[in-house]
């Protein structure tokens, strides 16, 4: 086996195919192609399965992962002494979130990040889709949903408040059961969510104008006069036009919780990030 082959196959690994990891190395896809296929000979093992979308890993695939991180850890490490910088931190880090909290909660502390490491890479993904951790779709994720997955350690970051909002030419209070009144509310797969629930059972006769599974749209949509929304607060606060409105009592709100592999819990760049989250939001 070329031990070089295996910056290849962390390269496919983290960005699912041939030609984006190509361009993350350097390399033409199909040079690519042929290391990857020479480390798989090698090995005598099939490490992705090729699919229409992309590459996916194998169970061997995922298997070794975290083994070929920790050399490619090991090698920066390495690299990082004989070049008298060892404290300086290198490599990629993929992390994942909702839409709103990348952009206000973690935007800011991830820009301190950079300026404090340089040589780490941070790529972060803001959709409504779960990354998975045990498949390794991601090293770190924030969400509002507890992690049961053995391979993932896990804690609660911080709990978020939610409040009502509407325009600011709007009311300012809200009575009764929600007659004439039009909401912007989570997109039907998501109306099982908290808010969707207690939004639906305050105003029982409040008139559905717009969903979306997007809190930022949720929150323009209600700036310019779509609907009332239940929003984070960070979030409703934020959002210039748009001002709480009271309505009896407040929404439900929510924890926010942050997972990684249990594999990257000794990764020195993945420390120093998640120590800085903690230090910057937990207490937030």
């Amino acid at each position: 086996m070329e031990w070089s082959d295996l910056r290849i196959f962390l390269a496919i690994a983290r960005e699912g195919t041939l030609g984006a990891a190509a361009r993350r190395l350097g390399l033409s896809q199909p040079t690519m192609g042929r290391r990857l296929a020479a480390l798989e000979a090698a090995v005598s093992q099939t490490l992705f399965q090729r699919t229409a979308e992309g590459f996916v890993l194998t169970h061997e695939g995922t298997a070794v992962l975290a083994h070929a991180e920790r050399m490619e850890e090991e090698a920066l490490a390495f690299e990082r002494r004989l070049a008298g910088a060892q404290a300086q931190l290198d490599g990629f880090l993929r992390i994942s979130s909702s839409d709103w909290f990348g952009r206000l909660m973690l935007a800011p502390v991830l820009a301190e990040f950079g300026r404090l490491h340089p040589r780490v890479c941070v790529e972060l993904l803001t959709d409504a889709r779960l990354y998975s951790l045990p498949r390794r779709e991601a090293d770190l994720v924030f969400r509002i949903r507890a992690f049961d997955e053995s391979e993932v350690i896990s804690r609660r970051l911080l709990h978020i408040p939610y409040a009502v909002y509407g325009p600011l030419d709007g009311p300012r209070r809200v009575e009764g059961d929600g007659q004439g009144i039009r909401v912007v509310t989570m997109d039907t797969a998501f109306a099982d969510m908290p808010d969707a629930r207690w939004l639906a059972k305050r105003l029982p006769k409040a008139e559905v104008a717009m969903r979306s599974n997007n809190r930022d749209v949720q929150a323009m949509l209600s700036a310019q006069g779509a609907g009332l929304a239940v929003l984070p607060r960070p979030l409703g606060d934020a959002t210039p036009g748009l001002r709480p409105v009271d309505i009896g009592e407040q929404p439900p709100g929510r924890d926010t919780y942050v997972g990684y592999h249990r594999d990257l819990r000794r990764l020195a760049r993945l420390r120093a990030l998640l120590d800085l989250v903690i230090s910057q939001l937990a207490s937030a």
